[in-house]
């Protein structure tokens, strides 16, 4: 599967309200999110099973990756195409193995170190870095103090890995995000609360110049 990371989707199932994340997931695919991360932090095992096994049938054949946070577990027992870890999770080599060579592996990096370590690691383990927070976020409770636009900029130009920026990105402040040379936007709140996710993930893929 070709990996686009232009318009990254987390989902956040509070966020998401009564329309619930699957709906809300297929509407910001029609909006033209083009990859799916899978995030809930709350859910027992069971249930986020459950949940993936759905958003991998309405993805299938959209070609839009779904990725599933930190539980490589899940993922796989899914199907789903990926997984997404965290610095203090299962680490990358180890997911490459279990996974094998055409799962996706996404690695959050927020330091240099973290990101010179990923690109020593042998092709293929990483398939690209999410870097932030770019700005204050609330989704994410345990993050860390934003980083700022100059250093996100400095990150993912020191790593020929695709990065995704994430943390506190809207339609408003996209552009400037882009500007960053970023292969692409993670955004929760921006498309999970809009009213229209359709439209709010079209308006950040639209910022794009």
């Amino acid at each position: 599967m070709t990996l686009d990371l232009s318009v990254y989707l987390v989902t956040d199932p509070e966020l998401c309200g009564e329309r619930g994340v699957l709906a809300t997931v297929e509407a910001a695919v029609r909006g033209g999110v083009s990859a799916v991360q899978l995030r809930d932090k709350q859910a027992t095992g069971r249930q986020l099973l459950a949940v993936a096994v759905d958003l991998a049938r309405a993805l299938d054949g959209t070609g839009v990756p779904l990725l599933v946070n930190d539980r490589l577990d899940i993922a796989l027992a899914a199907g789903a195409d990926g997984v997404h870890l965290g610095q203090s999770d299962l680490d990358v080599e180890s997911a490459r193995r279990l996974g094998g060579p055409d799962f996706l592996i996404g690695l959050t990096v927020s330091r240099a170190e973290e990101i010179a370590l990923a690109s020593a690691l042998p092709v293929g383990t990483v398939d690209y870095l999410g870097i932030g927070p770019v700005f204050p976020t609330t989704t994410k409770r345990d993050a860390l103090g934003a980083l700022g636009l100059d250093a996100v900029a400095a990150l993912s130009s020191s790593t020929e890995l695709p990065c995704v920026g994430i943390g506190g990105i809207t339609a408003q402040n996209a552009a400037s995000v882009w500007a960053t040379g970023l292969d692409g936007l993670a955004v929760a709140s921006a498309v999970c609360a809009a009213v229209d996710p359709s439209a709010a993930a079209a308006a950040i893929k639209g910022a794009r110049s």
